[in-house]
């Protein structure tokens, strides 16, 4: 069975989407996904299946869209994929809270970044269905403007570097 990551958008943001992570993880044992596990309160699922990527995401996002009443977004990466995105890391000089890596639902254009305004020296690097984002005063007030970014969900460093440790652990056969 290949170990998944699913990671939601706008769930549990600012008082939006609120799902609670117990939810989140009996949703995906109702839909046959095993050894669902959960990672904080932003969206974070792991779990197992024999599915093929496409389909564990479409099946998610649609039940997600029966429980919250609209489809969050749901863009699942494999362990392998996960563990790329980590050592591919385009700033290794950026503080890992202050990288955000936005994942997209499929590859962008290639010339999305044309379209960026950074007015406080934000760097970005697109590597396939995810855009690597340095906001060196990190990304609170952060007046970044990208629309490619929209369709995703972002996480920090540190949480991608946890989930795909978890994934590693978890495609090991740990709990």
């Amino acid at each position: 069975m290949a170990v998944y990551v699913a990671l939601l958008r706008a769930v549990n943001v600012g008082g939006i989407g609120s799902l609670p992570m117990t939810e989140l993880k009996a949703i995906c044992e109702e839909l046959g996904f095993a050894d669902a596990k959960t990672y904080i309160q932003s969206g974070n699922v792991l779990f197992r299946s024999d599915e093929a990527e496409k389909v564990v995401e479409e099946k998610l996002d649609a039940a997600l869209g029966r429980t919250m009443g609209k489809r969050p977004g749901v863009m699942v990466r494999s362990r392998k994929e996960l563990d790329a995105i980590v050592a591919n890391v385009p700033f290794p000089q950026a503080k890992p809270n202050f990288l955000l890596v936005y994942f997209l639902p499929e590859a962008t254009a290639s010339d999305a970044l044309e379209k960026m305004v950074a007015p406080d020296g934000e760097e970005a690097k697109l590597a396939g269905r995810e855009i690597y984002v340095h906001y060196p005063n990190g990304s609170g007030r952060s007046k970044l403007k990208l629309p490619a970014l929209k369709p995703g969900t972002s996480r920090n460093l540190n949480t991608v570097r946890k989930l795909a440790e978890m994934a590693a652990d978890l495609e090991a056969g740990e709990s």
